[in-house]
C-alpha cells in the first residue's frame, strides 16, 4: 500500500520581500518532506503566495502598479526563494490562479447551501496588516492609536454590509473535536491557547468585504469579495483540484498530514479553517502545528520596525546548508528562536566543520591510505563495533515516531551525539596502531565508514547538498538514499572504491576581541 504524506507551509503574503520567518517555515517543511520521501512515502509538499486583500491592493497602489502585475513580481521572489532554499516542494500555488478561484467559489456555494452563511452588517475593528477582525477586548491604545494587542498592528473601524459565517454554531463541536483528537493542534501550549479562545465564546465571522475589489467575487453578488482568510485557507484543497473530490490527488492527500504555520496565524488554521470544513462537510486536516517566531534580537521581525533579517544575505555569507542546519538544530522547534552571528559561526565550526566534515575527511584519508582506496574485504565485528552500529538500528522506530510528532530536537540531538561517539570510537580504537592486525584494522575502518554513511543519510533532510557531497566518498547518489537502509550494517560493498572528497565546511576564522 502506498504511504502518502501531505505537508503545507503557510502561503506567504507578498506585500514585501521574503524574510527569515518565511525561510524558517519553508526549511522546516522541507526537512519533513525529505525525511518522509527517503522513508518510502509519496510526498506532496505545498507552498505558495496569498495574493488578495486590502493590504495587497494598497501596497500596489502605493507603488503605482497594476495589482496583478505587482503580485506577479512579488510572488516570483517567493518562488525564487524556494529554489534558493533548495526546497523540494511539489507545487507552488497562487491565489490569483483560476484553479484556486474555482475552488473558493465552490466552497462558498457549499457553505451557502448548508445555511452556514448569511447577509448582515459588520461594525467593528479591522487590521489591514493582519487581514483580521478584532473585538473590543482585543484592542488597546498605543501612542495615540488603536492597535491589536496580539500583533500591535493598527486597526480601523469598519462599518459595511457583509456576509457572515455562522462560526458561533461550531463552538461546542470544535471543542468536542479537540478533545477527541488531542494531536490535532501542536505543540500543547498552542492547543491550550486555542481551547481557551474557543471557550471564551465564538461570534459569527464576517466573510466578505465591499470596500475594496481586489479579491474573489462572492458568487451571485459581485458587490462583495470573499474575505481573504476564507480565500487563502482554501489553497490547501484547491491545490488538490477540489471541488473534484474523486480525483486521485484529493483521494491520496486529503486530509493533509500537517499544516505547518507560524503561531501568529494559529486562530485562522485551528478555529476558522476546521469550522469552514465542518460546515462544508469536508474532512479536517490531521494536524496543525504552530511553530515559534524567528526573532531579530528579542523582537518579532516586522517591516515597520526595520528589523527584517534577510535569509539571502546570510546564505551569501555562510552558505545555505549552514543556515538550514542552524535553524533546524539550534531553534527549539515550537518555541521562538533568534539568529545570532556568533552562535551560527560556532555551529558551523563545531558541528559541521569539526564533528562531521573533519570526521569524513579524516576517515576517508586513512581508509584510502591503508586499504588501497577500497572498502575493506575482510571484516569481523566485535562487541564495540556492534554497540555503536546497533544504536542506529535500535533507535530507528523511535526516530520515526518522534518525527511523526514533530520532535525535530530529538532527531538533531541523536545525530550530534552519534557524531561525537563516532569520533570517540575512531580515536579509542586507534586503527593506526592495528597495522599488524589487518582484520581488526579493516573492521574499524569499515565500521567508521558505515557510520559516516548512516549519518550522511540522516543529515540529508537537514543539509542535503553537503550530505550528497559526503556520500561521494561511496559514489552514492541521491536516488539511493533510503532511510530504512540505516538498519543495514553491511550496506557498503567490499572492494568498492573509496573516493577522496573536498572539504565539506570551511572553518570560520573568528576575530579576537
Amino acid at each position: 500500500m502506498t504511504k502518502n504524506f501531505y505537508i503545507t507551509t503557510p502561503i506567504y503574503y507578498p506585500s514585501a520581500k521574503p524574510h527569515m520567518g518565511h525561510a524558517y517555515s519553508s526549511i522546516i517543511a522541507d526537512f519533513f518532506a525529505r525525511f518522509k520521501r527517503i522513508d518510502g512515502f509519496d510526498v506532496n509538499f505545498l507552498t505558495g503566495t496569498d495574493e488578495h486583500g486590502l493590504k495587497i491592493q494598497r501596497a500596489a497602489e502605493k507603488k503605482g502598479s497594476d495589482t496583478l502585475k505587482f503580485c506577479d513580481e512579488i510572488s516570483k521572489t517567493f518562488r525564487d526563494l524556494s529554489k534558493t532554499l533548495n526546497l523540494t516542494n511539489t507545487d507552488f500555488i497562487r491565489t490569483t490562479e483560476d484553479r484556486h478561484k474555482k475552488s473558493v467559489q465552490n466552497l462558498w456555494k457549499e457553505l451557502e447551501n448548508n445555511d452556514a452563511i448569511y447577509l448582515s452588517k459588520y461594525s467593528g475593528w479591522y487590521s489591514v496588516s493582519d487581514e483580521a477582525f478584532y473585538s473590543n477586548d482585543e484592542i488597546e491604545e498605543l501612542n495615540g492609536s488603536k492597535v491589536a494587542k496580539s500583533s500591535k498592528s493598527p486597526v480601523e473601524w469598519m462599518d459595511e454590509e457583509s456576509y457572515f459565517f455562522r462560526l458561533s454554531k461550531w463552538e461546542k463541536k470544535l471543542l468536542d473535536y479537540y478533545e477527541k483528537n488531542p494531536d490535532f493542534i501542536s505543540p500543547k501550549s498552542r492547543k491550550n491557547e486555542v481551547i481557551s479562545f474557543v471557550k471564551s465564546g465564538l461570534k459569527d465571522l464576517s466573510v466578505s468585504r465591499k470596500s475594496f475589489s481586489w479579491g474573489i467575487p462572492v458568487p451571485n453578488n459581485k458587490e462583495h469579495v470573499i474575505y481573504v482568510w476564507l480565500d487563502a485557507l482554501t489553497n490547501y484543497i484547491s491545490a488538490l483540484n477540489y471541488p473534484d473530490t474523486n480525483n486521485q490527488m484529493y483521494k491520496d492527500f486529503w486530509p493533509a498530514s500537517v499544516h505547518l504555520i507560524g503561531k501568529d496565524i494559529l486562530r485562522f488554521h485551528a478555529v476558522y479553517w476546521p469550522a469552514f470544513l465542518l460546515a462544508a462537510k469536508l474532512p479536517l486536516p490531521k494536524k496543525v502545528y504552530g511553530h515559534g517566531w524567528i526573532l531579530s534580537g528579542e523582537e518579532k521581525m516586522s517591516k515597520s520596525k526595520g528589523n527584517i533579517l534577510d535569509p539571502i544575505e546570510i546564505i551569501d555569507r555562510y552558505g545555505l546548508d549552514p543556515l538550514r542546519y542552524y535553524l533546524i538544530k539550534e531553534v527549539s522547534f515550537g518555541n521562538d528562536g533568534n539568529i545570532s552571528q556568533e552562535k551560527l559561526e560556532d555551529c558551523i565550526n563545531s558541528d559541521l566543520a569539526n564533528n562531521f566534515g573533519n570526521l569524513c575527511q579524516r576517515v576517508t584519508a586513512f581508509a584510502i591510505k591503508n586499504c588501497n582506496g577500497l572498502i575493506p574485504k575482510k571484516i569481523k565485528f566485535d562487541k564495540k563495533d556492534l554497540e555503536i552500529l546497533d544504536k542506529f538500528k535500535s533507535n530507528l522506530e523511535i526516530i520515526r515516531n518522534k518525527i511523526d510528532n514533530q520532535d525535530i530536537n530529538f532527531y538533531t540531538d541523536f545525530i550530534v551525539k552519534s557524531l561525537f561517539e563516532t569520533n570517540k570510537y575512531f580515536n579509542d580504537q586507534e586503527p593506526w596502531n592495528k597495522k599488524d592486525d589487518i582484520l581488526r584494522l579493516n573492521t574499524i575502518i569499515y565500521t567508521t565508514l558505515e557510520i559516516v554513511r548512516k549519518i550522511s543519510f540522516m543529515l540529508y533532510p537537514i543539509i542535503p547538498e553537503s550530505s550528497l557531497n559526503a556520500l561521494k566518498i561511496f559514489s552514492i547518489e541521491e536516488k539511493e538514499i533510503n532511510f530504512s537502509s540505516i538498519n543495514n550494517h553491511n550496506y557498503l560493498k567490499e572492494g568498492d572504491k573509496i573516493n577522496k572528497i573536498d572539504i565539506l565546511f570551511k572553518k570560520i576564522e573568528k576575530k579576537n576581541d
